[in-house]
């Protein structure tokens, strides 16, 4: 059975929902993407056929994720970002409490949001290829995935290097940073990850969503809190010069002009 939520596609078979993230050209995260995401978490809870997912991107696009969509933030204000925030809110959280082990299967490049949506996800397969990135330091922002990531096991001077620096780290950089479970060739991203869906796939389904439950529980509390932070802080900063610049240098194909306004 296949099932369409926006940009996600569901398809499901012996236990394994195998969802697909095709939203041209760089799978970019807008507010409408969150309304997808959080009908796609309501489709797999109520679904006991799905006892683990699989979350992947076309092998033709550019990027596995490629963070926020700065459509979304021309013109934004405090105010208004804080809105999308309350939306983004209700469902990130839901995502990493999703009650189903679920594998990112990162055939393309991670960025901004995208490091947390792989980060939110139990279990990491990225291509050789790939790079992340937390960009959010060049727009003048703040990425909120440094809690998350200091809750995985990597280390806090590497957390705030990629945060301060904004630079690109490659796959195999990731792993021995502790992020990934592996690292494969790009064509063997999404086999691998459904191999291992499927020994997880042979589980009880109560045991995968109390195991679930009582990882959230431990963890999801203190992460969030970070989050929800580094949001604030962002909030303060959108209306400043260095931040307006940032999205519009994105646009206009240039580097900022950092002003420290």
């Amino acid at each position: 059975m296949v099932q369409s939520f926006g940009p996600f596609t569901l398809s499901s078979a012996a236990g394994i929902g195998h969802v697909v993230f095709d939203r041209a050209p760089v799978n970019a995260f807008a507010l409408s993407t969150y309304a997808a995401l959080g009908e796609l978490i309501d489709r797999v809870e109520q679904d006991d056929d799905v006892k683990v997912v699989v979350l992947s991107a076309p092998a033709t696009m550019r990027s596995w994720c490629g963070g926020a969509d700065l459509n979304d933030f021309v013109g934004m204000d405090r105010e208004s970002r804080y809105e999308r925030y309350a939306f983004i809110n209700e469902t990130i959280p839901r995502f990493a409490a999703l009650q189903r082990p679920v594998i990112a299967a990162i055939t393309g490049h991670a960025i901004g949001i995208g490091v947390m949506l792989a980060a939110c996800c139990d279990l990491r397969i990225a291509s050789e290829s790939a790079f992340f990135s937390t960009p959010e330091i060049d727009y003048g922002l703040v990425a909120g995935s440094s809690r998350m990531l200091n809750h995985l096991g990597l280390s806090e001077a590497r957390i705030r290097e990629m945060a301060y620096t904004g630079r690109r780290y490659s796959a195999a950089q990731l792993q021995s940073f502790g992020f990934l479970n592996d690292v494969v060739a790009a064509e063997a991203v999404v086999p691998t990850a459904l191999e291992l869906a499927a020994t997880i796939a042979a589980k009880s389904l109560p045991a995968l969503r109390a195991r679930k439950q009582a990882f959230v529980q431990q963890e999801g509390l203190s992460w969030l809190d970070g989050y929800l932070l580094a949001q604030g802080l962002t909030g303060t900063l959108v209306e400043l010069n260095d931040s307006r610049d940032g999205v519009n240098a994105f646009f206009e194909h240039r580097q900022a002009a950092v002003t420290d306004t």
